[in-house]
């Protein structure tokens, strides 16, 4: 099965432009591409793993892949995909986090000499003379056409700012630098990028020649992917202080039974005939998969030693109620009133519900378990020697839980 093959079964690639010439490149090693990724914080989350075992693979069958970081656009910030105007970020902020970026790219990413490139569009586009960028780049650009694309369809109603208006023009201008400076001849991106990146195979075409090579391909599911980064507590991201391996694990090890095979295809490197036999998998088996899934990701991101801790510490879990490596809410005096606290209380401190009425809510319906108790009681405490030690295990739900210690 050649690369582009692979990547055709494993779900990962949707609308493409020449198709011939991008299977003739990929296949035989020969494609210089790029992905894009906005600075706006200081850690990937895993809304982006698509996108980065997408780098890895293409490089493994020597494709060279461009991490372009998108330190001038993120100057205006993204239209897409979005209903509202993004904050824009000072220059030191922007770096700071293009460095976090480069540190965990670099699990997936072969960075030595030669191999791959992290590229910031600021290069370019920070020091672009207005008046010459009108008159070389916008005669190739039609409004009418930029505003039938969906990113700005979205804005309109809202209010479309002229800087944001922009951000396609400046994208495309991306393709064509990475195209002159590094002999970049192929662009990927999630679906909400796809008229943005046609901008830029057609602006190196029309400025360069029908004969220029430049092709673009969108990413299946990019868009899911991205939600794959959200949960109802905020973002699952790759960097260990602010989701823990353990964390990370079980977000893994919790997803649907309907996604667990497609994800295992997309972001793992299983082959996918042992893939293919856990399509047969039913009822605990299924279990099984997840728990697989997880390892194989957090492997990926944080090593085998934690990916090996993680497991185990979520089999104790369900096995005896306690593990080490969970995430930890801690209580001190203060939390107390006559050396007693609540559950709804805990519950709020441990950050599983977001307000008072929402812990009583949770209780009432049957949802909470302190240590291996259910509580049904809304007024119930606890004493401040029963966190003592190695604390207590506390679960809303079957997926939500901390262990509570007294600092």
């Amino acid at each position: 099965m050649t690369i582009f093959d692979e990547l055709k079964a494993r779900g990962l690639l949707a609308q493409l432009t020449d198709e011939e010439e991008i299977k003739e490149l990929i296949n035989n090693g020969k494609a210089t591409f790029y992905i894009g990724f906005d600075p706006t914080a200081d850690s990937l989350h895993v809304g982006h793993f698509m996108a980065l075992c997408l780098m890895k693979r293409l490089q493994m069958a020597g494709n060279k892949p461009i991490a372009l970081i998108g330190g001038g656009t993120g100057m205006i910030g993204d239209p897409s995909g979005r209903s509202d105007m993004r904050t824009m970020m000072t220059t030191e902020t922007i770096q700071h986090n293009c460095d976090c970026f480069k540190r965990q790219m670099s699990r997936f990413i072969d960075f030595s000499e030669g191999k791959a490139l992290m590229v910031n569009n600021a290069e370019w586009l920070m020091d672009l003379n207005y008046i010459e960028f009108l008159r070389e780049v916008g005669p190739h650009f039609s409004v009418n056409n930029m505003l039938r694309a969906e990113c700005y369809k979205q804005r309109m109603e809202k209010g479309l700012s002229f800087l944001e208006f922009n951000y396609m023009i400046m994208q495309s201008y991306d393709f064509y630098e990475l195209f002159q400076k590094y002999g970049c001849n192929m662009q990927f991106g999630g679906d909400d990028q796809w008229s943005n990146m046609l901008g830029g195979t057609e602006l190196i075409r029309r400025k360069l020649g029908k004969d220029a090579y430049a092709m673009t391909i969108t990413l299946l599911l990019n868009s899911e992917g991205k939600k794959m980064g959200k949960t109802q507590k905020g973002a699952v991201w790759l960097d260990p202080e602010k989701t823990s391996p353990f964390e990370f694990y079980q977000y893994w090890r919790n997803v649907a039974d309907a996604d667990v095979l497609k994800c295992l295809r997309m972001l793992t490197f299983l082959p996918l005939e042992q893939i293919d036999e856990m399509d047969k998998w039913e009822g605990s088996q299924l279990n099984q998969a997840k728990e697989i899934l997880a390892y194989e990701l957090t492997n990926l991101v944080h090593g085998q030693e934690e990916a090996e801790k993680a497991r185990d510490s979520a089999r104790a879990l369900f096995s005896a109620g306690v593990a080490a490596e969970m995430p930890t809410a801690e209580l001190s005096e203060e939390d107390f009133s006559e050396g007693r606290i609540d559950m709804i209380s805990i519950l709020c401190k441990a950050g599983l519900v977001a307000s008072r009425s929402e812990g009583r809510r949770a209780i009432e319906q049957g949802g909470v378990t302190f240590g291996e108790e259910k509580v049904t009681d809304v007024k119930a405490g606890f004493d401040r020697e029963t966190f003592a030690g190695e604390g207590v295990v506390v679960k809303r739900g079957k997926k939500n839980f901390r262990r509570i210690v007294l600092r």
